[in-house]
């Protein structure tokens, strides 16, 4: 499952591509075909995430009865462009555009009043097996496994296997956010919120890190990876987190998943401790990016040498150092 850098990346990154025109929208696999007739044809003003969770605002419901052959009026017209596919979004977007896209991008979600009764929102959460594609004009015939599909002037994404893709309105769109933790990427977060829950739990630490209900975004590699960088045990019940730790792992989220964003990929390694600064091979992996503990089960600690270890937490495999993480 996508961590929330991933998610806040693919925001910009569909921003930056249809933000403020029209799309052309449809639904292959037509799980999603009823909603995609309405919004073809309608402007994409606004794209969110908050945690694992990414919302499409589009300004007006274009009423398309026709979405795969809708041809709505392009302000630009098309333009050849490089393919740019992928399968996971882990390896999705490139990273030069995405500071492009942070003026079309409203990343902190704030109500604009103004927009509010005309927006429709598309929901996706990826889940375990969401896969996004982008790709350049013209976009090919798509395959019948696609959920979603926009085409614009320059460029296509397709949506395949989501674990949820569905068109709400405000108020669900409220709820969603309501029952979401503060995600440290998001300009309205409150660590705070985050604190309350977590001092009065018995629950580890390393568990509550993982409720999104707690905090949103933080998936599997951040929370072994910020607690390794904190030398906080993953088992230290919640409750025994003093507000200077908490303020210090908050801060230290928030830097390293603006940098996920930023290079779409994880690094938490310090400075002096790269392959470079130490001396050793750099790490070979799926999800690319210099870590500490995360998928380093039985290998040596980059600072002590002592083995990495693992065990089940939360539904997922948890990496430690026993000698690191004392405290």
């Amino acid at each position: 499952m996508p961590e929330g850098h991933t998610i806040h990346r693919l925001a910009q990154d569909i921003a930056g591509r249809f933000g403020g025109r029209p799309a052309r929208v449809s639904s292959p696999q037509g799980k999603f075909s009823d909603a995609a007739a309405l919004l073809s044809g309608a402007e994409l003003h606004r794209t969110e995430a908050h945690g694992k969770h990414l919302f499409l605002g589009f300004r007006a419901l274009g009423g398309t009865a026709d979405p795969g052959t809708a041809e709505p009026p392009w302000d630009t017209p098309p333009r050849q462009q490089p393919a740019d596919t992928t399968g996971h979004i882990d390896d999705t977007h490139d990273a030069a555009d995405a500071a492009d896209a942070a003026d079309a991008h409203d990343a902190d979600g704030a109500e604009d009043t103004e927009d509010a009764e005309a927006t429709a929102w598309v929901h996706i959460h990826l889940g375990l097996f969401g896969k996004v594609t982008f790709g350049g004009a013209p976009a090919p015939p798509p395959t019948d496994t696609v959920r979603l599909r926009l085409v614009g002037p320059t460029a296509y994404v397709d949506l395949r296997g989501p674990t949820t893709c569905a068109l709400i309105a405000d108020a669900e769109k409220r709820a969603i956010h309501a029952r979401l933790g503060p995600d440290p990427l998001r300009d309205d977060p409150d660590p705070a919120t985050a604190y309350a829950r977590i001092r009065r739990s018995r629950t580890p630490i390393a568990a509550l890190l993982m409720d999104q209900k707690v905090i949103a975004g933080v998936g599997n590699v951040y929370r072994a990876e910020v607690l390794f960088r904190h030398g906080i045990d993953p088992y230290r019940a919640g409750r025994d987190l003093t507000p200077a730790e908490w303020d210090a792992i908050w801060a230290d989220l928030a830097a390293l998943m603006r940098e996920g964003v930023r290079h779409n990929r994880i690094d938490t390694v310090r400075p002096e401790h790269t392959p470079e600064a130490m001396g050793r091979p750099p790490r070979v992996d799926d999800h690319g990016g210099e870590v500490y503990v995360y998928r380093r089960a039985d290998l040596p600690c980059h600072i002590c040498g002592t083995p990495v270890r693992t065990a089940g937490l939360a539904a997922r495999n948890l990496f430690w150092c026993p000698t690191c993480q004392r405290t």
